[in-house]
């Protein structure tokens, strides 16, 4: 449990964006109301067709938002990273929730009641402001995923998966292993595909030189021709 004093710290410096945009009193009552929770690896934090009731923020760790497709076969979404936002669009919406949210690895959130951020926006401009700036970026880079996913070439997605991980959550301490360790499915399911053609693209970007792949570890050896396949596909 984190008393008052830490979660405050935690709060301004980890949510510092959206608590600049908030008065004294807004800032207390979100102290009051903000809650911390821990998830366990492949733990559900909301399921598609579940009403929304909370805005989460990842303070540590990394969640997936997938959608199950057919045969049961899931499609990764988004990944997110610390500090960002998410489970409100739905909200804003007045629908379920269209896709699942689950941590991806052993993680810490936390979570206001959107009852209350809804509050908080009718009385707050500048926070409106925030959550359309938000919203905004997630529909455009839907939009490009979209695309990519549709018009690339299996090369082309699983590059831009690969330096969409690196974008996101950087290099370990030597500067070239992606600082998440991803299944093969979990690959596969990121860029939309089979299961063995991630295999069998991985291990042509590692007869390339591009990558180094051990287990679940994958060492980016060539960043800019990684780039260069993802940018054309």
């Amino acid at each position: 449990m984190i008393n008052k004093s830490t979660l405050e710290r935690v709060i301004s410096e980890d949510l510092s964006e959206l608590w600049s945009t908030l008065s004294s009193d807004d800032k207390h009552l979100i102290i009051d109301n903000f809650t911390t929770h821990t998830f366990k690896k492949n733990q559900i934090i909301y399921a598609e067709k579940e009403m929304p009731e909370y805005l989460w923020c990842l303070l540590k760790g990394k969640v997936k938002l997938y959608k199950d497709g057919i045969g049961g076969r899931q499609q990764i979404l988004r990944l997110i990273r610390p500090v960002q936002y998410f489970g409100y669009r739905a909200y804003f919406a007045d629908e379920p929730y269209v896709s699942t949210a689950a941590a991806f690895e052993p993680s810490t959130l936390g979570c206001l009641p959107m009852s209350l951020v809804q509050q908080l926006i009718q009385n707050n401009v500048k926070l409106a402001w925030f959550f359309i700036k938000e919203l905004s970026r997630n529909l455009g880079g839907s939009d490009t995923k979209i695309v990519n996913l549709t018009q690339k070439h299996i090369r082309g997605r699983l590059a831009e998966a690969l330096i969409a991980l690196r974008e996101s959550y950087g290099y370990e301490d030597d500067d070239a292993t992606l600082r998440i360790y991803m299944a093969r499915e979990d690959l596969a399911n990121l860029s939309n595909m089979t299961t063995s053609n991630a295999i069998r693209t991985l291990s042509c970007f590692v007869n390339e030189k591009i990558l180094i792949v051990d287990g679940r570890r994958i060492k980016i050896m060539n960043e800019s021709a990684l780039r260069k396949i993802s940018k054309f596909g």
